[in-house]
C-alpha cells in the first residue's frame, strides 16, 4: 500500500466523508450575504471554526478541503487551521485551481485554470499542513455539450495536476462536476458523465497517476434541474452506479460526490441507496458543502455566538451522511 492509497483510505474510510469548505470569498460573500452576514475574513473564519470544532468531526470527517484565505489562518486560540483539522484525526486539504475560464473556440463552455506555477504552490501548501488538493473541472449539458474540445481540454488539465500533486506527497481529488443546470434527461446526463469521466482516466494515464492514490469527486446522474422527467431517487442510484462501474478503473480506492445543487435531504437518501445497492469495489462517499453546511449557516446567522447551537446542527447533517456512506439511513433518523 503506498503512502497516497493511505492517505486517501483515512479520508474515506469507516463512514467518513469530506466537508467542502473551500468556497472561495466570492462564493463565500454570497453565502453569508444571503443571511445578512456581513462578509469579513473574520466572519468567514468564525463560521469555519466553528465547525471544525464540531464533535462530529472526529467520527464524520475524514478530510476537509480549505481555501487560500483559511489554510493561512490561525484560530482563536492561536493554533493553525490544519493543525486544528489534524487534532480531530482528519486530513488537510486545499482548493487548488484557480477557477473556470471561458474555452476559447467554444465560449459557452469552461476550461479550468491554475496550472502556471502550481509545484511552487504545491510545496508551500505541503508545509502549511495539507495532504490532499482538489481541482474542479466543469461540463455543462445541452445538445451539442460537453463538447470533445472541453472534455479532453478539462481531462488533460485534471490530469496534470494530478501528476504536480502526487509529485509533491499529496492526493488529487479529480473533480470533473457535470451540471445538473437544463431541461436535459438522466439518460442525457449519464451517457455525457461517462464521457467525460472515461476520457478524464484515460489522461490519468497517460500521465503516469498511480490511481491507487486518487479521490474521484463525481456528480450523481440526475435530471436537469429544469427537466420535467426527473427519475426516483432508486434510479438515481442505479445510474450512478451504472456509470461508474464502466467508467473507473479498479484501482481507485474511492468516490466522494459531489451534492451538486441537491437539497440536503436529497444528497443524504441518494447517497444511502447508492450505498445500499453498491456492489462494487469502491468506497462511496461525500464531499459535500452546502448539504453539510446550509442549516448550519442559516442558524449560526441568528446568533454568531451561539457555537453549541450551530455544532448540533452541522452534527446531525455529518452524522446522517456518515450514516448514509454506510447504507445505514433512513428518514425516520432525521427527526432524532
Amino acid at each position: 500500500m503506498s503512502e497516497l492509497n493511505k492517505i486517501a483510505l483515512k479520508i474515506l474510510s469507516n463512514g467518513k466523508g469530506i466537508l467542502a469548505a473551500d468556497e472561495s470569498n466570492g462564493t463565500m460573500t454570497k453565502r453569508l450575504e444571503s443571511v445578512n452576514i456581513q462578509s469579513s475574513p473574520e466572519n468567514r473564519l468564525l463560521f469555519r471554526e466553528t465547525l471544525f470544532a464540531a464533535d462530529s468531526m472526529t467520527d464524520c470527517i475524514g478530510g476537509v478541503i480549505l481555501y487560500d484565505e483559511t489554510i493561512n489562518q490561525k484560530s482563536s486560540i492561536g493554533k493553525t487551521i490544519p493543525a486544528m483539522i489534524s487534532e480531530t484525526g482528519a486530513v488537510p486539504g486545499i482548493k487548488v485551481d484557480t477557477g473556470a475560464k471561458d474555452l476559447a473556440n467554444s465560449l459557452d463552455e469552461k476550461v479550468t485554470e491554475g496550472l502556471d506555477g502550481l509545484r511552487e504552490r504545491l510545496k508551500t501548501y505541503y508545509k502549511l499542513g495539507a495532504r490532499f488538493t482538489k481541482w474542479r473541472g466543469v461540463y455543462n449539458i445541452s445538445d451539442k455539450y460537453p463538447s470533445e474540445l472541453a472534455i479532453n481540454s478539462n481531462a488533460h488539465a485534471l490530469a496534470r495536476y494530478s501528476a504536480l500533486v502526487q509529485e509533491c506527497g499529496m492526493v488529487p481529488i479529480v473533480e470533473p462536476e457535470v451540471l445538473m443546470d437544463g431541461d436535459h434527461s438522466a439518460e442525457d446526463c449519464l451517457t455525457k458523465t461517462s464521457s467525460v469521466i472515461q476520457k478524464c482516466f484515460d489522461e490519468l494515464i497517460i500521465n503516469k497517476i498511480d490511481l491507487a492514490g486518487i479521490i474521484l469527486k463525481p456528480n450523481m446522474i440526475l435530471a436537469g434541474n429544469k427537466s420535467k422527467n426527473k427519475i426516483s431517487n432508486d434510479e438515481v442510484a442505479s445510474k450512478t452506479i451504472e456509470c461508474l462501474k464502466k467508467s473507473v478503473p479498479n484501482e481507485v480506492p474511492g468516490i466522494a460526490f459531489l451534492s451538486g445543487g441537491q437539497s440536503e435531504i436529497e444528497a443524504t437518501e441518494n447517497l444511502n441507496l447508492i450505498n445500499r445497492n453498491n456492489d462494487t469495489n469502491f468506497i462511496m462517499t461525500y464531499s459535500y458543502g452546502r448539504a453539510l453546511q446550509q442549516s448550519a449557516l442559516k442558524f449560526w446567522s441568528n446568533d454568531i455566538k451561539n457555537i453549541e447551537g450551530t455544532q448540533n446542527i452541522f452534527n446531525h447533517r455529518a452524522r446522517m451522511n456518515s450514516l448514509a456512506a454506510q447504507g445505514k439511513w433512513s428518514i425516520e433518523l432525521e427527526n432524532k
